[in-house]
C-alpha cells in the first residue's frame, strides 16, 4: 500500500471518529427501509452494531462497555430481552439491578448510539431454557413456539409489556428514543420445518401480525426466517453472510449475528476466532451489498447466578468478543475492526447509493466497484484459502493475500486489508491480591449441607405415586430436586437378597444416590447425551429402607425443535435381586409413593446471604474438611487494590456455586477439564471458521477464574461463600485482578500505531523490544532483521514510557532510513 496515501487517510479516519455520534434527540426519528439499507430520516445508512447483554454485566460496567463500543466504531448496540429473568413467576416482574432494561437503553442513548431491541421473547443465547420461564412450561395445555392459544397469549402479554414499557419511557425512535429496530421471535426458521409443520407457519404469521399491531413506529425483523411475512425483514445469522439474499426486494441485506467466536461448555477448550477472519467476513458482507452488520457478541460477559443454559454451558460467556468478559479491549480484534469500521463509515454514501458492478477474476477472486456522483470505492476479495492473488484494477496492480479483502476507498489506494493487522496485541495477566491486610492464605469456616437428614427422613411437601419431571416439580427455582421413596422388605419377600442392584434411568445432568441416608453413587451425563442408566449394588436391610435420589441440573436446554419438552430428572427406578437359582427378581419402584423436595437446606436458609439472620450461625472454624461432598465454605477477604477487574481463582474445587457478599457469581466446575486433543499453538486464519478450529487450553480446567464485578465488592471486608457439591479443597482459592501485562505490535510503514495499557490508569513502564526495518518473530520472541534503523528503541521509549497511551507514526521520517529492500515494519513489545 502507498504510505503517503495511507498516512493521509489516517487523518481522515481520526476526524471521522468524532462524527460517529448518531445524536438521539427528543424529536421523532423516522426509521424506514428500502431494498438497499435502513433509512434514518430518509437517508440510507451503513449501521455497525454490537451485542451487549445487560444481565451479563452490571450497571456500573455499562457506560464503559458502551463507550468502548462507540470508540471502536459502532453506532448501534443490540440486546435480547430475557423473559425468565424479568418474569420469574407469572405476572411478577423484576427490572432491578442488572435487569434494569430501561436504564441500559438510556445509557446507550446518553452515549449517542442506536439500539436494536430483540424482544423474542425466545432468545436462545446459551441462556437457561432459551429465556423461557419454566412456569410457562407448566401451564396446562401449552405447546411452545407453535400455534397454541395458551402460549401465544403469554407471549403476547410479555411482548406487549415490554413494548409498553419502552413507549412509556419514549425509547422508540418514533418517539425520539434510540430504538431503531425491534425483533420478534428468534431463529425459528432453523427449527420450523419439519418439526412444527403447518402450525409453525400459522404461528410465524401470527407473530408478524401481533408485532405490527403494537405500532412501535420502527421496523421489525425476524432473523433466520426465510419465509418471514411482510413487513418483517428477514436477516442472517452465522460466521459468514456475504451470500445471503433477503426474501423480498424491498428488504435490506442485514446480518444480525456475526459470531465473533463461540461459547464454551464444561469439558470444552477455549474457542477463538482470529481478527483476520472476522474482518474478512465483515468486508465480504459489505462488498456484496450488506449495509447492517451486528457482532454477536461485542461483549459476551458472565452468566451470573443460574442463567447459563446448555446443558453444561460455562459461567464465562467471553465469546472471544472484541471486549472481553471483564470489559478489556480484546486486542488485536477490537483495534483491527475499529479501522475497518471507520473506513466503511467513510464510504457510507457510495455503499448505500452507488451503482454496483462486480468483476469475477476466477479462482475465487472478485472485485466490486461502487460508484456514485463521480466517486468510486472498490473491494477486492480473495476467497482462495492458500494462494495470494495479483489483480489488475483500473490500471493498477494489487496483491491480495489468500482469504482476505482489500478495500480501496478511492479505487486507487489499498488502504486496508483484512489479513494485515497493524494494531497492538495485548496479553492479559493475573495479578495476586496485594490488599494491605490480606493474608497469604484465606481463613475458612465451614458447615455441612444436611443431605443425610433429608435423605434419611424422606420428607417433603409434594407427594405423588409416580415419577415427575424435574421442571414440573421445581419451576426451576433450584438446580436440585430430591426424589424420595421407601422400600419395605419383609422375611419371605421374593425380592429379599444380599445381592441387590438399583437401576435408575436418569435424564438428570448429575445424579446422587442415597440409601438409608448414605451416599452410595454419583454419576453425570456425557455432554450431548443426557439420558443414561445408573446401576449400583446396594445393601438393604429387612424392614423399612429409605431411597433418596438427588437430581441436579446444570443449565436447561436452550436450543432445538421442542427443546422445551426435553426431560430432566428421574425417569424409571427398579430394584433387581439375584436369588439362589440366579434368576432376577425385578421390582419397579416408578409407581411407588414418591416424596419431593426442591432445593438444599442451605439455599432455603440463604446461607450465602450475608444479610440473612441464619448466615452467621453454626459455622465451624476447626478441622476444615477437604474433598467432602455437600459442604458450605465461607471466608472473608479484602478487595484487590486498584480499579482493574477482579477474579477469584477456584482451582482445587470440584463443582458448586459461589457468592460474593450475597451476589451469585455463577456455577463453578474447575474439576471438569477440557478435552486433551484439538488445540494448536498457532491458528491459520485462512479458510472457513468453525468452533473447533482454533482451540487453546486443552487438558486444563474449562474454567478456572470467575469474574467478581467491582460493584459486588465493599471497601472494607467482603465475604465469599461456596457450596461444594462434589468435593474439593478451598485452601487454594485466591482473589486476583486482571491486567494488561504485555503489549506488542508489528505494524507496516504508513500507519499511526497507538500503544495503550487501556485500563485503570496504568502506564507503559518499559520497552522490551523495538525495531524498525525487517524485524522477525512474533510477540514475546521478536528479533532484529538483516536491516533496521538505528535508535528505534530509544525513540519508542521516549514516546511511550510513563504514558498510558502513545502514538507513533511508522515511517522513515520518524525512525530514519533503514536501507531495506522490502517494505519497512515496526515491531515493538512494551510492558504495562
Amino acid at each position: 500500500m502507498g504510505s503517503r496515501g495511507c498516512g493521509g487517510f489516517v487523518v481522515v479516519l481520526s476526524a471521522l471518529c468524532l462524527l460517529l455520534c448518531c445524536c438521539c434527540t427528543s424529536s421523532a426519528i423516522d426509521v424506514s427501509h428500502d431494498g438497499r439499507a435502513i433509512k434514518i430520516d430518509g437517508q440510507r445508512r451503513v449501521l455497525l452494531s454490537g451485542s451487549i447483554h445487560y444481565p451479563r454485566s452490571t450497571p456500573d460496567m455499562w457506560p464503559d462497555l458502551i463507550q468502548k463500543s462507540k470508540e471502536g466504531g459502532l453506532d448501534t448496540i443490540e440486546t435480547y430481552v430475557f423473559w425468565n429473568a424479568h418474569e420469574p413467576r407469572r405476572r411478577e416482574y423484576d427490572f432491578s439491578r442488572n435487569l434494569d432494561l430501561v436504564r441500559f437503553i438510556k445509557t446507550i442513548q446518553d452515549a449517542g448510539l442506536y439500539v436494536v431491541l430483540r424482544i423474542g421473547p425466545y432468545v436462545c443465547a446459551e441462556w437457561n431454557y432459551g429465556g423461557f420461564p419454566v412456569w410457562l412450561h407448566n401451564l396446562p395445555g401449552i405447546k411452545m413456539r407453535t400455534d397454541n392459544e395458551v402460549y401465544k397469549n403469554e407471549m403476547q402479554v410479555f411482548t406487549t409489556y415490554i413494548v409498553d414499557m419502552m413507549k412509556k419511557e419514549k425509547l422508540f425512535a418514533s418517539q425520539g428514543g434510540p430504538i431503531i429496530i425491534a425483533q420478534i421471535e428468534n431463529e425459528y426458521g432453523n427449527v420450523m420445518a419439519p418439526a412444527y409443520g403447518d402450525a409453525g407457519k400459522v404461528y410465524i404469521n401470527w407473530c408478524a401480525t401481533m408485532a405490527e399491531s403494537l405500532d412501535i413506529g420502527v421496523p421489525w425483523i425476524m432473523c433466520q426466517q426465510p419465509d418471514a411475512p411482510q413487513p418483517m425483514i428477514n436477516t442472517c445469522n452465522g460466521y459468514y453472510c456475504d451470500s445471503f439474499t433477503p426474501n423480498n426486494p424491498n428488504s435490506p441485506k442485514m446480518w444480525t449475528e456475526n459470531w465473533t467466536g463461540w461459547f464454551k461448555d464444561w469439558g470444552m477448550a477455549d474457542p477463538h476466532r482470529t481478527a483476520e477472519d472476522l474482518a474478512y467476513s465483515v468486508a465480504r458482507f459489505f462488498q456484496f451489498g450488506g449495509t447492517f452488520q451486528n457482532y454477536y457478541m461485542y461483549h459476551g460477559g458472565t452468566n451470573f447466578g443460574r442463567t447459563a443454559g446448555g446443558p453444561y454451558i460455562t459461567t464465562s460467556y467471553d465469546y472471544d468478543a472484541p471486549l472481553d468478559e471483564y470489559g478489556h479491549l480484546n486486542q488485536p480484534k477490537w483495534g483491527h475492526l475499529k479501522e475497518l469500521h471507520l473506513l466503511l463509515k467513510s464510504m457510507e454514501k457510495v455503499l448505500t447509493y452507488g451503482d454496483i458492478s462486480t468483476t469475477d477474476y476466477g479462482n475465487s477472486i472478485t472485485a466490486t466497484t461502487y460508484t456514485a456522483n463521480g466517486t468510486s470505492s472498490c473491494f477486492i476479495s480473495n476467497a482462495n484459502t492458500t494462494a495470494d492473488a495479483t489483480v489488475e484494477l483500473q490500471g493498477k496492480t494489487f496483491t491480495v493475500p489468500a482469504w482476505s479483502v482489500s478495500i480501496l476507498p478511492d479505487c486507487k489506494n489499498d488502504v486496508y486489508n483484512t489479513a494485515k493487522i497493524n494494531v497492538q496485541t495485548s496479553v492479559k495477566v493475573m495479578k495476586p491480591n496485594a490488599a494491605e491486610k490480606q493474608p497469604a492464605a484465606l481463613n475458612w469456616a465451614w458447615r455441612p449441607e444436611h443431605v443425610r437428614d433429608t435423605a434419611s427422613l424422606g420428607q417433603g411437601p409434594l407427594v405423588a405415586e409416580q415419577l415427575l419431571e424435574q421442571k414440573q416439580v421445581s419451576n426451576d427455582s433450584s438446580d436440585y430436586v430430591w426424589y424420595m421413596t421407601s422400600i419395605d422388605l419383609k422375611k419371605g419377600d421374593p425380592l429379599w437378597s444380599k445381592d441387590m442392584t438399583l437401576r435408575v434411568n436418569s435424564s438428570a445432568h448429575i445424579l446422587h444416590v442415597f440409601v438409608n441416608g448414605k451416599h452410595v453413587a454419583a454419576q453425570w451425563a456425557t455432554k450431548g447425551v443426557y439420558k443414561y442408566v445408573v446401576e449400583q449394588k446396594v445393601a438393604l436391610k429387612l424392614g423399612k429402607n429409605q431411597l433418596s435420589l438427588l437430581s441436579v441440573t446444570v443449565g436447561l436446554q436452550n436450543y432445538g425443535p421442542f427443546f422445551d419438552e426435553v426431560t430432566t430428572g428421574i425417569e424409571a427406578v427398579q430394584l433387581i435381586s439375584k436369588v439362589s437359582n440366579n434368576d432376577d427378581v425385578v421390582k419397579d419402584l416408578s409407581t411407588n409413593k414418591w416424596v419431593y423436595r426442591v432445593g438444599l437446606h442451605g439455599e432455603e436458609k440463604q446461607l450465602y446471604n450475608v444479610e440473612s439472620k441464619l448466615h452467621s450461625s453454626r459455622w465451624q472454624e476447626q478441622n476444615l474438611p477437604v474433598n467432602r461432598l455437600f459442604t458450605w465454605y465461607k471466608t472473608n477477604f479484602q478487595a484487590p487494590l486498584g480499579k482493574e477487574p477482579v477474579v477469584v481463582d477456584l482451582l482445587g474445587l470440584g463443582k458448586g456455586y459461589a457468592w460474593v457478599n450475597g451476589r451469585s457469581i455463577g456455577r463453578y466446575w474447575p474439576s471438569f477439564n477440557a478435552q486433551e486433543d484439538g488445540c494448536t499453538e498457532t491458528c491459520d486464519y485462512r479458510g472457513p471458521y468453525g468452533s473447533d478450529k482454533c482451540l487453546t487450553n486443552c487438558g486444563k480446567p474449562s474454567q478456572r477464574w470467575y469474574h467478581v464485578p467491582r460493584s459486588f465488592l465493599r471497601d472494607d471486608m467482603n465475604t465469599l461463600v461456596l457450596f461444594e457439591e462434589l468435593g474439593g479443597n478451598p485452601s487454594f482459592v485466591n482473589f486476583q485482578s486482571v491486567a494488561i501485562g504485555t503489549v506488542c505490535a508489528n505494524t507496516s510503514e504508513g500507519h499511526a500505531l497507538e500503544l495503550s495499557c487501556h485500563g485503570s490508569g496504568r502506564t507503559i513502564s518499559a520497552v522490551k523490544f523495538a525495531s524498525f526495518g525487517e524485524p522477525q518473530g512474533s510477540c514475546g520472541s521478536f528479533s532484529s532483521g538483516t536491516c533496521e534503523a538505528a535508535g528505534a528503541l530509544s525513540i519508542v521509549q521516549q514516546a511511550c514510557v510513563g504514558r498510558e497511551r502513545c502514538s507513533i507514526e511508522v515511517s522513515e521520517a520518524t525512525f530514519g532510513s533503514t536501507g531495506c529492500s522490502n517494505a519497512n515494519r515496526l515491531a515493538v513489545e512494551v510492558v504495562c
